[in-house]
């Protein structure tokens, strides 16, 4: 920006607020902070990294007492006071089932405009997708790929065999056949890599689609979560006891 070579407009810039910040009083430090470190007046999109309260402070994995309940309601407030204020144009959430989407919707007075969570075409979340797109609620997927090179992903998407053989079939790899049913199925795909050659691969994904047979085959793949959040849970601490309340039985 600086030298000239796009400006501010040109550019869509999204952060997060981390979970030891997603409290009433610790949205509008946050991204007055993120706003510092990106040296920007405003985001385009500010989204709750995980409907999960930390202690202040708390980067990482917490320890079980660093776990608090969250208020969904007072951080949703704060984060439509910053959009007022004109610090970020959209707010949405990650990591949310359709169930928190709904319960959201009951107050927010100004709706998510998205809600980024894991999907690839190993956990395609169908209903998710559906709750969404009834409530004008774009999905975006992270790990589209299934995440192989971290140490809570698999390299199962890209090995898996359906989409080998459609990629076989059309000359595409299974990693594009991956990003392509996502954009298929009118969702953002953010496919994360620095090597130079499989970032203009993860590009090469316009000008054409996936066939009704071939949507057909990826629908029969056997799903499973990549992460399911279970660090962050505890029996006595937090918001949730499980895995089930977390994701409201759709896992």
């Amino acid at each position: 920006m600086q030298a000239g070579v796009v400006k501010r407009e040109d550019l869509f810039v999204t952060s997060k607020i981390w979970c030891c910040d997603c409290f009433p009083e610790g949205v509008l430090p946050a991204l007055k902070n993120s706003l510092s470190e990106l040296q920007l007046d405003y985001l385009d999109l500010y989204l709750i990294h995980w409907p999960i309260r930390f202690k202040e402070s708390v980067k990482y994995v917490p320890k079980l007492e660093d776990i608090l309940p969250f208020d969904l309601k007072g951080t949703w407030q704060a984060l439509e006071a910053c959009v007022k204020q004109g610090l970020t144009k959209a707010i949405g959430v990650s990591n949310f089932s359709s169930k928190k989407i709904t319960n959201l919707l009951e107050f927010a007075e100004i709706p998510p405009a998205v809600n980024q969570v894991e999907m690839h075409p190993m956990w395609q979340q169908k209903q998710l997708r559906e709750t969404c797109k009834r409530a004008n609620i774009h999905v975006s997927a992270w790990s589209p790929l299934g995440a192989p090179r971290q140490m809570w992903g698999s390299p199962a998407v890209l090995d898996e065999p359906i989409l080998q053989e459609i990629a076989a079939k059309l000359g595409k790899t299974p990693a594009q056949v991956a990003l392509r049913w996502g954009l298929d199925n009118g969702v953002s795909v953010i496919a994360k890599s620095f090597n130079k050659a499989r970032m203009t691969e993860n590009f090469q994904v316009f000008g054409w689609h996936l066939s009704d047979e071939d949507h057909g085959a990826i629908s029969k793949i056997k799903q499973h979560k990549n992460f399911d959040g279970s660090l962050f849970l505890h029996p006595e601490f937090g918001s949730y006891k499980s895995v089930q309340e977390l994701w409201d039985g759709e896992i």
